[in-house]
């Protein structure tokens, strides 16, 4: 899914074998804007992400056992988002050289950036639904099974998310543009809106399960009024929030842009838009570390911690007990407010 490149943008030039050259709107300086953006900003955020959540893991596996149910998908959002933003520095090039990795890199990078993707809603959601199961039912035998369920689980959704993106292993390819220069994208326009308007229903279902779960937790801690209980789902909350609101508007603009343009002015309006809300969706994946350490307090204890041990930051005083059993943003062991 090289989501680099739309059939209504010149530059781009991906679908003249569907429209009419003489058709499309001209979108001028945009694109020279656009690229030189695109460049910098991926770059950026691929440090980001990689600097971000490593240090996430190995705060994980450091100070945490990974026998909680949420701390372990806590980790595999963290390879996730490492995953996704391996392709950025791929991206990064392709903008200002075209594609000059192969074939081969075309099949493989499209396919790791779409399973990163998917796995990151699967997560979400699943940790969504615990967070759920904990509230309605706290007495719930999860505790003691999670190391078992928590392979389990990453495994089918790493499973699931690779099988989804099998089409799209088979049908995205090398072309070249009008200019002669290369383009990695699907070979057949029809395989490019089945794999948006997927991408599409899976984000709907989520962000459904999403609401519904979070609704009736509302309704229980409003019943509580436990500001400690109300702790539970606060970071968790913001998490998936932040990870929606980043990918909502991508997602609405990808499905409009298949549709036919009424005017060439939307059509130009419609693209800048796209291209904002995708650099804000893929720029996500450099945001779940900022979150922890503004709303984790636990986890800032950990990284404080951290410092203090390996940089001339602390005196190495800082405590932080090791918690095995509950997780790194439970609120029995810190607050998260």
């Amino acid at each position: 899914m090289d989501d680099e490149h739309y059939p209504l943008d010149l530059d781009e030039n991906y679908s003249y074998e569907y429209i009419n050259v003489s058709n499309v709107c001209e979108m001028g300086d945009y694109f020279v804007f656009y690229t030189h953006l695109t460049t910098v900003l991926y770059t950026l955020v691929f440090f980001l992400s990689l600097l971000g959540n490593t240090l996430v893991l190995w705060i994980l596996f450091k100070y945490e056992n990974l026998t909680s149910l949420t701390n372990v998908f806590i980790m595999n959002l963290c390879v996730s988002d490492l995953v996704f933003s391996c392709m950025l520095p791929f991206w990064a090039v392709d903008q200002t050289f075209g594609w000059i990795f192969g074939e081969f890199l075309c099949k493989a990078l499209n396919a790791v950036f779409s399973i990163g993707y998917y796995s990151g809603v699967f997560f979400l959601t699943l940790m969504t639904i615990l967070r759920y199961l904990s509230v309605v039912n706290p007495l719930s035998p999860l505790g003691s099974q999670t190391h078992c369920c928590g392979f389990l689980v990453s495994l089918v959704v790493w499973t699931g998310s690779i099988l989804i993106v099998v089409p799209e292993v088979i049908h995205t390819t090398v072309q070249e543009n009008l200019e002669g220069g290369k383009i990695c994208d699907y070979s057949d326009w029809k395989w490019k809106k089945v794999d948006i308007y997927q991408r599409n229903v899976l984000f709907l279902f989520s962000f459904g399960v999403i609401v519904f779960c979070y609704s009736k937790i509302l309704v229980i801690l409003l019943r509580a009024r436990s500001r400690r209980k109300h702790r539970t789902v606060k970071l968790i909350f913001i998490i998936v929030m932040a990870f929606f609101l980043s990918w909502a508007p991508y997602n609405i603009l990808s499905f409009l842009l298949t549709l036919p343009p009424p005017t060439c002015q939307y059509e130009r309006d419609s693209n800048l838009a796209f291209y904002i809300s995708r650099k804000i969706a893929f720029s996500h994946c450099c945001l779940n570390p900022v979150l922890y350490v503004f709303v984790g307090v636990k986890f800032k204890r950990h990284l404080l911690r951290l410092c203090s041990q390996y940089l001339p930051c602390g005196d190495g005083q800082v405590s932080s007990p090791r918690i095995c059993s509950q997780g790194i943003f439970h609120y029995e062991d810190a607050s998260i407010c």
